[in-house]
């Protein structure tokens, strides 16, 4: 069964840091790319950062990048996103995704229950 566990939110003050973990099971977690999404309070889900499975290459949303970084460890199917200088439009749920084919169903997309992040004084 797959499941993807968020730990490492909290309350911290604007300019501080948090690291997010995903431990993933249930699946070969080295085969895929993983995301971090977040939604923020009344609005809409968005990609924060993507992971490729060997974590040669990553993406960002533009509001993000330079202070945001995923990593991955494939030895301990986890995937991390550092968070420095936080803001407080950083405050929202982040979750854990990664998506694959199953046979007999496609694609299937699988999230964590999320971690919720709140960025105020």
């Amino acid at each position: 069964q797959v499941q993807l566990m968020e730990s490492g939110g909290g309350l911290v003050q604007p300019g501080g840091s948090l690291r997010l973990s995903c431990a993933a099971f249930g699946f070969t977690f080295n085969c895929y790319a993983m995301r971090w999404y977040r939604q923020p309070p009344e609005k809409e889900r968005e990609l924060v950062a993507m992971i490729t499975n060997t974590g040669e290459n990553t993406n960002y949303l533009d509001s993000v990048k330079g202070r945001f970084t995923i990593s991955r460890d494939n030895v301990k199917n986890t995937v991390y996103l550092k968070m420095n200088n936080l803001k407080p439009e950083d405050t929202a749920v982040y979750y854990c995704h990664t998506k694959f084919v199953r046979i007999g169903y496609g694609m299937v997309d699988y999230w964590g229950k999320g971690t919720l992040v709140t960025v105020s004084s």
